[in-house]
């Protein structure tokens, strides 16, 4: 697949989210109420184009500098400019004009509804492939997410290492996307409609995993996970018997993470003063941490909490001074499987 069918895709096929034909780009609709807040104040214009799979605003934002690949109209990158704040930056990068038209188009609308004296936010047009080719500084974002765009992307390994080079050390990738439960044949891979419809480009979960370690992302962390129902017949037809569902992870820019999760005695205490988390924060589908609560982690989940910008909000207990062994139940379990066990794996 190339970039011009994509671009035709999503900037003449589809003019507003009511073309799709399938579920597959749609947002769930368990959010949080502070981001559906924010939300409502979107102008309608970059709404109703926009074609995302989930939900990419992570906790601890205020006055974060991030990056979002695959912007489109903007929906995401105007949201996640009113929780950095005037004092935080956030950058777009897309490779269809049209949308980024009716992105910049509201820039003035978006800094007056949020109040702030200036808009916060720039983009790009260019080709998420090819961050380097754009002008952003290596290691100067502390968050970069991306909505249901990788999946469309000719070279994802090329994404995910571009990423890596412009994250701050301690930074973080936190994304949704498509994933199959198998690798795609390659007659589907070369359906057009399958693939604007976020589905032949996606990969198998498996391989997503190793793209990511190779690429500088050592112990991926997935958030969220939820099966992809196609409600199309004929489509659905077309992609049996594969099986599809959209996931969030997050993957840290840490250097010396280990490839399991080692116990070296360690656990962490969380303060309860991360904004809209007072009671819990949740790391990732695995690390639902109670405020004020012991909370026993591995050496990888003490360094995400640690070398992040998290460490202000947690009191850290032990050091790496003895090990341990491993967690019992650590493992690289298939998200599908635990979908159809009704749960989710339990380590650290």
């Amino acid at each position: 697949m190339n970039h011009e069918t994509v671009q035709s895709y999503y900037g003449e096929v589809l003019q507003s989210s009511d073309d799709l034909q399938t579920n597959a780009c749609c947002s769930p609709d368990d959010m949080p109420d502070h981001v559906k807040a924010v939300l409502a104040q979107i102008h309608d214009d970059v709404l109703t184009r926009y074609y995302g799979c989930g939900l990419i605003a992570p906790l601890a934002l205020e006055g974060a500098r991030i990056l979002d690949l695959g912007c489109g109209a903007g929906r995401d990158v105007y949201a996640l400019s009113a929780m950095v704040g005037e004092t935080g930056l956030v950058v777009g990068v897309d490779m269809t004009a049209t949308q980024l038209d009716v992105a910049r188009a509201h820039q003035d609308y978006h800094a007056e509804k949020f109040g702030h004296a200036h808009s916060n936010v720039e983009f790009h047009h260019g080709f998420i492939e090819q961050l380097e080719a754009l002008d952003l500084e290596p290691g100067s974002f502390d968050i970069i997410v991306s909505n249901c765009v990788i999946n469309l992307a000719t070279d994802k390994a090329a994404v995910l290492r571009g990423a890596h080079r412009l994250l701050k050390q301690g930074g973080e990738m936190y994304f949704s996307d498509v994933y199959a439960d198998r690798r795609i044949p390659k007659a589907m891979a070369e359906d057009d409609m399958l693939y604007g419809e976020c589905l032949s480009g996606a990969l198998y979960w498996n391989d997503f995993l190793s793209l990511a370690k190779d690429s500088g992302f050592d112990d991926p962390r997935r958030v969220t996970a939820r099966a992809l129902t196609i409600e199309n017949p004929v489509l659905e037809a077309r992609v049996e018997p594969l099986k599809f569902l959209s996931a969030t992870y997050r993957l840290f820019k840490l250097e010396g993470l280990e490839p399991a999760c080692e116990d070296y005695g360690q656990a962490v205490i969380y303060r309860g003063t991360i904004p809209h988390a007072p009671h819990y924060f949740e790391l990732d589908d695995h690390h639902l941490i109670e405020a004020g609560k012991v909370f026993p982690v591995c050496g990888n989940t003490w360094r995400m909490l640690q070398d992040t910008r998290f460490a202000p909000h947690f009191e850290f207990i032990g050091d790496f001074d003895t090990h341990y062994g491993i967690f019992a139940g650590c493992g690289g379990e298939s998200p599908f499987n635990e979908m159809d066990s009704g749960g989710v794996s339990t380590c650290c």
